[in-house]
């Protein structure tokens, strides 16, 4: 067996046993890190030794080391192809969506045949390919972000419309017949019980959308695209068979999109620390 195959298998084992027993127990604060930093290290180490070992060529599977050289050499171009792609078409998109799917949501639940007739719609919708819609909305809106903020906006209306209904659907019963003995109107009802009730759903809708958001835009981009952003770069370095930049681009993407989602997450802990799932 070659050896660094079989230092991978051992560093494989280690890792298992270490993460075995970092596992155990109830792990607060920043011990709960551990496990998962733990597995990502052994994964990298394990992948380093494999295509080093085994004389895996770069066009193939760069290592990890080299992915981190050409992110450490490219810093300004990955910085470039950041801003165009998340902050100019996916969120843009995000915030568009997303907001027009929550007030859609509140007059969904106002009139019963939208209900009835609009999320069945939604439903067909939401299954349409993105490699299909892509190329329309880059026809209608042009090459630059704007059309890529259309296809997030069709990626993730639905799917917020849809936590939008159900969240606002969730109120006790009976809390709502106590707000109307109460003598409370339709708008103090909404914000003071439906919403708050709806508040574990509304966000699940956001962090469902995040991923969704910057998936949306990168395809995008394969289909027409200024000389910039992630989706435009993965698919002219994979013409120029340049895979270390194309992993480079896919690694920014994983912690940008990361990155995003514990926003979204960490607003959630702190709007709704009062429900049973964020409590301690």
């Amino acid at each position: 067996m070659n050896v660094a195959v079989a230092g991978a298998i051992a560093v494989w084992l280690g890792g298992w046993w270490l993460n075995t027993r970092l596992a155990r127990g109830n792990r607060r604060g920043a011990a709960r890190l551990l496990p998962p930093l733990v597995f990502g290290v052994t994964l990298l180490v394990v992948w380093e030794l494999i295509v080093r070992g085994l004389n895996v060529s770069p066009v193939l599977l760069p290592a990890p080391s080299g992915i981190a050289a050409r992110i450490a050499t490219s810093g300004s171009v990955l910085r470039e192809d950041v801003v165009q792609t998340f902050f100019k078409g996916a969120l843009s998109g995000y915030v568009i969506g997303c907001g027009a799917a929550f007030l859609t949501g509140v007059l969904v639940d106002r009139v019963p045949f939208l209900r009835r007739g609009l999320l069945p719609v939604g439903n067909f919708v939401a299954a349409l390919p993105i490699v299909g819609m892509a190329p329309i909305m880059v026809m209608w809106f042009g090459f630059d972000w704007q059309s890529k903020a259309a296809v997030v906006v069709l990626m993730v209306f639905f799917p917020m419309l849809v936590n939008t209904v159900l969240g606002l659907a969730a109120a006790d019963p009976m809390q709502r017949d106590l707000m109307r003995t109460y003598a409370a109107s339709e708008w103090q009802v909404l914000f003071n019980l439906r919403l708050p009730s709806a508040a574990p759903f509304l966000f699940n809708g956001l962090k469902i959308c995040t991923t969704l958001a910057l998936i949306g835009a990168i395809v995008a981009e394969f289909f027409g695209s200024p000389t910039r952003g992630m989706g435009f770069r993965i698919s002219t370095e994979v013409g120029r068979l340049a895979l270390d930049m194309v992993w480079a681009e896919i690694a920014v993407a994983a912690a940008v999109g990361s990155a995003f989602y514990g926003v979204v997450a960490l607003i959630e802990r702190s709007a709704t620390f009062w429900h049973p799932t964020q409590r301690a």
